[in-house]
């Protein structure tokens, strides 16, 4: 039988990365990457000429799931990994990773109705369960999916997280402003009880893991029959 793999994790903890590296140990597995998902949809809005105070003002009880459809964001799965078309072109992965994107993503992510879209990410999650072992990443996974066989809570200390950022933004970024970037963006998670822990959920430290493969390897030791 299939199983399904939630993983979450504190801004800059390596959660994507690890994900990755998971396809390259689990058998017949692909990775379903909601965030990318949100990110999507979050800068189609602001690539519309709105900026993230309009959003902020605007987005309160709305359907996050009908703006999707709105802009025409569509998700597919190539090649075991997740890629996202907006108006039928691929939307590049760099543009979704901005420090200005990410920080609205976690603006309007705590302002809007994201029930129907959590609704279509069940309903796609028991599709591709059918056919493959599916490793989730995103936020507030147990509540899209409560059947998940592991949550996992990828967690490291702020100090490697913002060394591991910096590193992602190839050092183009100032250290001070990308330390209150995560801090923020920490706040508005925990806010939205995206960092919430259940009785399931298995926390993984990684901070000292030099690697992503030392990081997966963490995660893999919770992992029965890989």
């Amino acid at each position: 039988m299939n199983i399904v793999i939630g993983i979450e994790g504190y801004v800059g903890a390596g959660k994507t990365a690890i994900c990755k590296e998971l396809l390259n140990h689990i058998p017949n597995s692909i990775l379903l990457d909601g965030g990318k998902l949100y990110r999507a949809i979050v800068y189609s809005l602001m690539k519309s000429g709105l900026d993230l105070n309009t959003l902020k003002q605007n987005m309160q009880h709305v359907d996050i799931k009908s703006i999707m459809e709105q802009l025409k964001v569509k998700i597919a799965i190539e090649n075991k990994n997740t890629e996202i078309y907006v108006n039928g072109e691929k939307v590049d992965d760099e543009n979704l990773q901005s420090a200005s994107s990410s920080m609205a993503v976690s603006e309007v992510g705590t302002i809007a109705n994201n029930e129907n879209l959590y609704i279509f990410g069940r309903n796609l999650i028991n599709d591709l369960k059918q056919n493959f072992n599916v490793i989730v990443s995103g936020r507030a996974l147990m509540e899209i999916y409560p059947k998940l066989d592991y949550h996992f809570l990828i967690t490291a200390s702020l100090e490697e997280r913002i060394r591991r950022k910096s590193i992602q933004y190839k050092g183009n970024i100032d250290l001070e402003k990308l330390k209150q970037n995560i801090q923020k963006r920490d706040e508005l998670q925990e806010k939205a009880g995206y960092y919430k822990q259940y009785d399931n959920t298995i926390v993984v430290d990684v901070t000292n893991c030099k690697t992503v493969e030392e990081s997966t390897k963490e995660v893999l030791k919770f992992i029965q029959n890989q």
